[in-house]
């Protein structure tokens, strides 16, 4: 392990008491020089190894510049960490460094405690940037979440993007605000209490600005993905590429204060190493957080149901500290009535959402039609901290056609059974922005490419990915900055009905999970009872306390009956010793429901639990 990289990052331009210092590789290169944009000076640099570099005190913090190959081929830097003027214009030099942090007393919240909150900075707040996120950060805590999830923020073409086409993955998108932008939205989020996790993408780079390959092989033609030739984790020279991920990931906890990191479709990551750069990674986050007492997480999205990406690197697993669940998202968006087709094709509803509930993964070492053969190893053993769940996130909205929410999609019932279901899961439950108040506009795919074959390219890559859904409507066309506007939240939203009331109901859902056994993602506490024919789900959890070491007492049980039917349904609760005491009914007048049922009811007793709607009970244990 380079102990060097833990303490200061090594690649691009940095700064020292010495002055600026860049680091290039380039292997192949016969010359390397650093060209100052302003000056139009060109300082050569010396060739160590693979690598190239200078330190000069002619090159200050705000300076652009670029880097030149060969005497003749000028790029932007592959570790640039300002774009200013695009992805193909000069890098800007920036020192992480000059920030006046606040947050020496914060500490990141126990992951199981998460209560995450997924937003694009664009179309978040009418500014589109960091600052506009801060300026809603109290809304947010009012809301009751504790953890923003940022879509990815790594400089992409344009100023529109869902960010996955990111070219530069050092340098902070200049139109959010930049590095300085950033680092003050963090420090800002801890001062309120909300820890941030990050959207990174390890899989590819985007095509529009694209020059790593002219500086070395950065990609491997060992490996295809869905965007071409693999980053080089393992071919040839694959060395200076890990370590350009690794500097990057340890980047973004220890210069911008970042509590967690989610990693982008893990799945497409071809690494065929004795040491996968996924687990080299966490060892380097592992050896961060031991040097600097700080805590931080690693959270991945993979389709694969592959337990390996979790497993703890003691049993040779990858060691990510959580994943997301699209299996939960699938099974709810099936048993609330959503269409059937694609890959929602694989779901059948009520009976794979218990099977979630219970085992998180639906397909786990089963066999799924759509793929034609077995998915998935078993869960067993894993913590419930280790799954994040939602009814809607950017993919789920994005990928549809219309970019339609489950706003435009389902009742206002359903809506809030939906909330429900996520929330009383033994996950780790996460919101999308907008979800809260039941937002109308669409989440749209968008981008600002700048070449014409691009944006064809895209155009029809987005028709081709869910063909297999609507049909009979022509998409949004990605590039039109309409469709950027409309994927905008409508915060005067807030101050409508019925949106006011969802809001409300979101409020209670949130304090409800901080303050019920419900808070404590126990899968090992959690058992299912579902009837097809009624389409009603009964989801038990409780939770044990220790008394004393080694020592358990049952603290409480909740008892969290959901109606998936459009007519009431009755269910009987189980026997207890104390009352059961209401804790939730969405179907409250108060949340613009038709009846409200018993606050109070002994054990075995008979309720009726309204249409589309979610009642939660609990019998405490004193």
């Amino acid at each position: 392990m380079n102990q060097a990289l833990l303490s200061h990052r090594m690649l691009g331009v940095t700064f020292t008491q010495d002055g600026a210092t860049a680091r290039v590789w380039a292997p192949f290169a016969n010359s390397v020089a650093l060209r100052l944009g302003d000056r139009q000076l060109t300082l050569p640099l010396l060739k160590e190894g693979a690598y190239w570099q200078l330190t000069t005190a002619q090159l200050q913090p705000g300076d652009t510049y670029t880097i030149v190959l060969n005497n003749s081929l000028e790029r932007p830097d592959p570790a640039s960490m300002a774009q200013p003027q695009g992805v193909h214009g000069p890098s800007q030099a920036v020192d992480t460094g000059a920030f006046a942090w606040t947050d020496a007393g914060w500490h990141n919240l126990p992951l199981e405690d998460y209560l995450l909150y997924e937003l694009h900075t664009g179309t978040f707040s009418p500014e589109g940037t960091f600052a506009g996120i801060e300026n809603r950060l109290d809304y947010l805590v009012e809301l009751g979440i504790n953890a923003i999830e940022i879509m990815p923020v790594a400089q992409f073409p344009g100023n529109r993007n869902w960010g996955y086409d990111g070219v530069l993955p050092f340098a902070v998108q200049h139109a959010y605000g930049g590095a300085m932008g950033l680092q003050k939205l963090v420090d800002a989020c801890h001062s309120r209490g909300l820890a941030v996790v990050l959207d990174v993408v390890y899989n590819h780079i985007g095509p529009e600005g694209n020059y790593l390959g002219d500086f070395g092989p950065y990609f491997t033609a060992k490996h295809q993905t869905p965007w071409g030739n693999g980053l080089n984790f393992d071919d040839d020279y694959s060395d200076s590429i890990r370590r350009f991920f690794i500097e990057n990931a340890l980047m973004w906890f220890r210069d911008f204060h970042v509590d967690a990191l989610r990693l982008d479709a893990v799945h497409a990551i071809c690494d065929e190493s004795e040491t996968h750069i996924l687990r080299e990674i966490k060892q380097y986050v592992d050896a961060l957080m031991a040097k600097t007492g700080r805590q931080h997480y690693l959270i991945i999205e993979s389709d694969q149901n592959e337990t390996r990406f979790i497993d703890p690197l003691a049993t040779n697993g990858y060691g990510m500290d959580a994943q997301w669940n699209d299996e939960f998202h699938h099974a709810l968006r099936v048993t609330a009535g959503g269409e059937r087709n694609g890959y929602y094709a694989d779901y059948n509803g009520l009976q794979d959402l218990a099977k979630s509930y219970r085992d998180a993964y639906v397909y786990d070492g089963t066999y799924m039609p759509r793929r034609a053969r077995i998915v998935g190893k078993s869960t067993a053993g894993h913590a419930g901290r280790q799954f994040v769940v939602f009814s809607q996130n950017h993919d789920q909205i994005g990928n549809r056609m219309l970019g339609e929410r489950p706003s435009q999609l389902v009742s206002f019932e359903m809506q809030k059974l939906m909330a429900g279901a996520v929330m009383s899961s033994p996950y780790l439950p996460m919101l999308f922005m907008g979800e809260e108040w039941g937002e109308l506009n669409p989440f749209l795919y968008f981008v600002s490419h700048s070449e014409p074959t691009l944006v064809e390219a895209v155009r029809q890559g987005r028709k081709k990915e869910f063909a297999d859904f609507q049909t009979d409507f022509e998409a949004p066309d990605p590039q039109d900055e309409r469709t950027f506007d409309r994927s905008k939240l409508q915060w005067q939203r807030l101050t409508q009905e019925p949106h006011r009331t969802l809001f409300r109901y979101y409020q209670t859902l949130l304090r409800l999970r901080k303050t019920s056994s419900l808070r404590h993602p126990d899968r090992e506490s959690v058992a299912v009872v579902v009837d097809d024919i009624k389409q009603t789900l009964t989801l038990f959890r409780q939770h044990k306390k220790e008394v004393k070491p080694g020592a358990f007492a049952l603290e409480e049980i909740v008892v969290c009956l959901m109606n998936f039917s459009r007519e009431a349904q009755s269910f009987t609760l189980p026997a207890s010793e104390s009352q059961w005491h209401k804790l939730l009914d969405s179907a409250e007048p108060a949340w613009r429901g038709p009846l409200a049922a018993p606050l109070l009811l002994d054990g075995q007793a008979s309720v009726v639990v309204q249409p589309e709607a979610i009642l939660i009970y609990t019998s405490a244990r004193q």
